[in-house]
């Protein structure tokens, strides 16, 4: 009876005692956590040149360089997006953050292992209080431990949380990453393109001066015009035949650029020249400046690194408390292979305490480094902000400054052309001076390829606005937290490559990036099917 209710008591006790556990294991040492609340203005400063869209439309498509409508950019914008191998690398990065939550979280759970080990032992002669005359013996042992640490003070639950915001924060660059590289493709066809119209302008010109010399050949010839006027115009021919060579130097250049972005080695690649640009003028939907924080990568990157330093806080305050350990061992031992007996078994458990006294301010200094840190991850925060407004009201400002220099640069070329035809003319009849068409063809020839490099550098400015708005980015893209566990305790298949997690594309057959060529017989870019 007394035995019984001593064993009671101690069940009581237990129970107890677990249960107390349990209500300290809640206890979250963190402090509560809100990203800032910035003020915001409420509509952009900068006028660009197309309105904002209707509600339903202000958001941009995740494939925005259609808007673009060029067959090919869209063709290089897919084979980059799924084979890039920076965009493939920070995919790894993110799945390798999702392996670190399973592994913080297994310290929540027990942990249990076996073991086993057979030994053959002599013991010297002359040792001292040898057991009888027996030297060697053999024996034989198996057992088990489990340990667990009650999580009293959140500190694992921190840690773990943490490594989830991390896992987020990788997502977060992974999309930063894509919409670079998508942004610097966009930018790099634009520029080639803008350099196949340069081409193009400089190949009329050469015609035209071609032209010129013949003409000034027989006016000198005739007596109707000064050697002077054909050195004029063959300088002018050779001056432009050199400019068009550098032209052709940095297309390639170029051309080169958009095949390792497409995952190609460039001496397999190539793409057809055209003689204009062709590309559409893209309407872009403008949101209110509040919604760019959700809409910016590496915003949304910014944001889940300051969640991270808020969890180090509550870390750093677990340390001031005791930390707690339980321990089971059990198993049988013995002398041969009689191990199946109950008196040869053993166990222990027990509980170990580590309360540090006195460590000369170090939790201390941990403490307010943690506190530090989280303030400038705030810090970094705002200026991240500041820098994503300033982006979208350059690219506003841009677009709507060169969409009007490029409308007038168009006339003053215009204008040009029937000025060079007509001074060219006068002097095929003997009215005018060679040096009077001289300077209406450079005229000519810079306006139109100024022309030109301003329609680029504006379709460049409208690359530089969409990615600055975020590329139709939202931050409901990113994996939540649950999402970001690549694993469960109990999963043992798909260890090789975990199920996809948010907008994270990950290949789970690398080797296919392998062939850095294209197919043999190409004339150009071929998209693969």
């Amino acid at each position: 009876m007394i035995s019984s209710l001593s064993r009671l008591r101690r069940t009581s006790l237990v129970c107890g005692t677990a249960l107390s556990l349990l209500g300290l294991s809640a206890c979250d040492l963190a402090p509560g956590y809100k990203a800032p609340n910035l003020v915001v203005p409420a509509s952009w400063q900068g006028q660009a040149p197309f309105a904002v869209a209707i509600p339903a439309d202000t958001a941009l498509p995740t494939n925005w360089w259609t808007m673009f409508q060029d067959p090919l950019l869209n063709d290089l914008e897919a084979r980059a997006t799924s084979d890039n191998g920076d965009i493939q690398a920070a995919a790894e990065r993110f799945i390798q953050a999702r392996a670190l939550v399973v592994a913080a979280r297994s310290e929540l759970l027990p942990h249990v292992s076996l073991e086993a080990g057979a030994s053959d032992n002599k013991q010297s002669a002359d040792r001292l209080f040898r057991n009888g005359a027996t030297l060697t013996q053999t024996e034989e042992e198996y057992g088990g431990l489990a340990s667990w640490e009650p999580d009293f003070w959140s500190s694992i639950r921190n840690r773990v949380r943490a490594q989830k915001q991390f896992a987020q924060q990788r997502a977060a660059d992974f999309a930063m990453a894509r919409l670079s590289t998508q942004a610097e493709l966009a930018r790099d066809y634009i520029q080639l393109r803008g350099y196949d119209a340069q081409d193009a302008i400089y190949n009329q010109s050469i015609s035209y001066y071609e032209r010129a010399v013949r003409i000034t050949e027989n006016q000198v010839e005739n007596q109707a015009a000064p050697r002077l006027d054909l050195a004029r115009a063959q300088a002018q021919l050779y001056t432009t035949q050199a400019a068009r060579l550098d032209i052709q130097a940095a297309r390639q250049v170029t051309e080169h650029a958009i095949a390792v972005l497409t995952n190609t080695s460039p001496s397999s690649f190539h793409i057809p020249a055209r003689p204009e640009l062709g590309l559409a003028q893209p309407v872009i939907p403008t949101d209110v400046p509040s919604t760019l924080l959700q809409r910016r990568p590496d915003i949304a990157s910014s944001e889940r690194e300051m969640a991270q330093a808020n969890r180090e806080i509550g870390i750093a305050r677990a340390a001031f408390y005791p930390h707690i350990a339980l321990k089971l061992n059990g198993g049988f031992a013995a002398n041969g292979f009689d191990l199946a007996n109950l008196a040869n078994s053993l166990w222990t458990y027990g509980a170990t305490l580590d309360m540090p006294l006195f460590d000369g301010g170090l939790r201390r200094a941990e403490l307010q480094r943690t506190w530090s840190a989280y303030r400038e991850t705030r810090d970094n925060y705002r200026m991240k902000v500041l820098s994503a407004f300033r982006e979208v009201e350059d690219g506003l400002s841009l677009t709507e400054r060169l969409t009007r220099e490029n409308a007038a640069l168009e006339q003053a070329v215009k204008a040009n052309l029937s000025t060079q035809n007509m001074t060219m003319t006068l002097y095929q009849g003997g009215v005018g001076t060679y040096l009077e068409a001289i300077i209406s063809q450079e005229n000519t020839l810079a306006s139109r390829i100024h022309q030109v490099e301003v329609a680029t550098r504006l379709y460049h400015a409208d690359v530089d606005l969409i990615r600055s708005l975020g590329g139709g980015w939202n931050v409901k893209d990113l994996p939540t937290m649950d999402q970001t566990l690549s694993i469960t305790p109990l999963q043992y298949d798909h260890l090789h490559h975990p199920k996809p997690a948010g907008d994270v594309t990950a290949s789970q057959h690398p080797e296919q990036f392998e062939n850095l060529t294209l197919p043999a017989g190409t004339s150009g870019f071929q998209p693969r099917n």
